[in-house]
């Protein structure tokens, strides 16, 4: 659009600027209407008619976790528990709030990512965290068995023993920190305007492999992962006549849920603890230039530009990966059942009386006869 003016009048350059002012400020109140409109019609719909749920979409970090190359056999883990370290509470501006700040949920997220390590090759998850839960279930099936069959050693094919792990992971969520780093932009020119402002928290977790043999410590990962929060939005404010004022606004915000980031950091730590343990001996990849390829580039993000460290020493425990389980001993073949003997049931005399001793003399019990024998099973023998 182009607008020719005289330059000399300076009254016809103030009006047209004016109308060009005008209509850029028009154009800009109607898309951020729109914009508003869109947005809140959007809302409306998701609040009446509902958003289906959705399986959780696979992120580019698990998917390079579910691509690990297999190991040579897969290393049995423990699972008890991924607490919570950092004791901090949701932020509030008006009120102190209940709500803690990270998830609770570290330890189905634990067992999640090591479940997706190579699709399940690398590790077989012992879920630790409700052994109680475990335990009285299985105490329930010995005590039916035990009363319903009379069975005091539990069949092994019913009640196997629980396997055991080799090594049992420990860690959590131990840092929290909010507004790490702030910033933000804007703009504004006759009463149009446009900003943005966004903010990072950083949440950090570590994860460690202990021997079930010896409790030592065979490999640590602390991980650090940066959660994003960002806000844009415009305004314009301006007369559009001498008594007319033009006020519009329009902004979206996006938070990073800090559960999809914890999930994130736990699937780093378990990547970063596999190549640790590789790197350890703790346990080894099938295809070792695979596997050699992965850990260099591990290394070089680890250590970055600084020269390379020198070779770490091995752990002490050998062999911690190897977990023996428990066998149970072969079981005696079962007695057969003695042989029923028949005994004729003794006589009595029902004319005399139920008290009269020679009733009671030949098995009769004084107020009443005994109730009929019973079998093993519950029969009454005749």
């Amino acid at each position: 659009m182009y607008v020719f003016v005289a330059l000399s009048d300076r009254t016809v350059l103030q009006r047209h600027l004016f109308r060009f002012a005008l209509l850029v400020a028009g154009m800009a109140a109607i898309g951020l209407l729109s914009g508003c409109a869109s947005i809140a019609m959007t809302q409306k719909a998701a609040l009446t008619s509902g958003r289906a749920p959705v399986v959780s979409p696979q992120t580019a970090l698990d998917a390079d976790l579910r691509a690990l190359p297999p190991p040579r056999a897969p290393i049995s883990v423990a699972v008890y528990d991924f607490p919570d370290l950092t004791g901090q509470f949701k932020e509030e501006d008006n009120f102190q709030s209940l709500s803690k700040a990270v998830s609770q949920g570290g330890a189905p997220m634990l067992i999640r990512s090591l479940q997706d390590a190579g699709e399940r090759h690398w590790f077989t998850v012992l879920d630790r965290a409700s052994l109680n839960d475990l335990l009285k279930e299985r105490q329930i099936v010995t005590e039916m068995r035990k009363v319903y069959r009379g069975e005091d050693d539990p069949n092994p094919a019913v009640l196997p023993p629980l396997n055991n792990a080799s090594i049992v992971l420990e860690g959590g969520i131990i840092g929290y920190d909010t507004n790490t780093m702030t910033g933000g932009a804007g703009a504004n020119f006759l009463g149009i305007g446009a900003n943005t402002k966004w903010v990072q928290d950083t949440i950090t977790v570590t994860l460690r492999a202990v021997s079930a043999k010896t409790s030592e410590v065979l490999a640590s990962v602390t991980v650090n992962k940066v959660i994003a929060s960002t806000s844009i939005d415009g305004n314009a404010f301006l007369y559009v006549e001498m008594d007319k004022l033009l006020q519009a606004e329009a902004g979206t915000t996006t938070n990073e849920p800090k559960q999809i980031a914890v999930q994130a950091a736990i699937d780093k730590a378990v990547m970063s603890l596999i190549m640790e343990g590789a790197q350890l001996k703790i346990w080894s990849f099938r295809d070792k230039a695979a596997g050699d390829a992965l850990i260099a580039q591990y290394n070089a993000e680890k250590y970055g530009t600084a020269p390379a460290p020198m070779a770490p020493a091995l752990p002490v425990t050998r062999n911690a990966a190897l977990a023996v389980q428990t066998v149970p001993l072969a079981r005696l073949p079962a007695k057969a059942p003695a042989a029923a003997v028949f005994v004729p049931p003794a006589q009595t005399y029902p004319f005399l009386p139920s008290g009269d001793p020679a009733n009671a003399a030949n098995g009769s019990a004084p107020g009443g006869d005994l109730p009929p024998a019973q079998g093993a099973d519950g029969e009454i023998i005749k």
